[in-house]
């Protein structure tokens, strides 16, 4: 890699890195697993950079590359290597109580891989089902049947328990911008952090 490149790759590397590291932890809903998911997936881009680096969104092929490592490390496994001497930055609901993200995150962590990565990507970061088909390689349809049957196991892991008491709000239903379906009415707010 020629100085300026290398140069260029660290620069945004280092101004991603949070946003990074926030969608890896949405992904695993662990720190260490997170931090491996990153390194992983700048490794990749740091050997792929001067392609990569041409790429229309750059961010978009970024956040491909670490939902890939994610989806592959749910197949293989993974190994603890710590990256940081801290835990992501996860931005926080103000008006939520920890242990009712603490229990919205369990469940996502019960939500097979596939489905959790387009419930991630469609309601905490907040993509639009074009944009998870691309980064996921598959079709809209694909997403939206996935987003289905993540939303359906959510529902189940959260069980009949007082939802309006688990998520803050009434039992009334959220319906997606983008018309994916329903959550309980305060999920979404809840589990945003990016």
């Amino acid at each position: 890699m020629r100085d300026g490149s290398e140069r260029e790759y660290v620069e945004y590397v280092t101004a991603r890195l949070p946003a990074l590291r926030r969608l890896a932890y949405s992904l695993c809903g662990d720190e260490h697993q997170a931090d491996d998911l990153v390194q992983e997936a700048v490794t990749k881009l740091y050997l792929s950079w001067a392609k990569s680096s041409r790429a229309n969104s750059l961010d978009a092929w970024v956040r491909v590359i670490l939902v890939r490592v994610f989806l592959d490390s749910q197949r293989k496994g993974w190994w603890k290597v710590r990256l940081f001497g801290m835990a992501p930055d996860v931005r926080a609901s103000v008006d939520q109580p920890t242990e009712d993200r603490t229990v919205l995150h369990a469940a996502l962590a019960r939500v097979p891989p596939r489905q959790r990565a387009v419930l991630v990507l469609r309601y905490l970061h907040d993509l639009p089902v074009n944009e998870v088909a691309e980064v996921l390689g598959c079709s809209a349809g694909t997403v939206k049947s996935q987003t289905s049957h993540g939303l359906k196991a959510l529902r189940r892991l959260l069980g009949d328990q007082d939802l309006a008491g688990a998520v803050g709000g009434s039992r009334e239903a959220v319906t997606s911008p983008r018309g994916a379906g329903t959550l309980p009415r305060g999920a979404v707010a809840t589990t945003r952090e990016g």
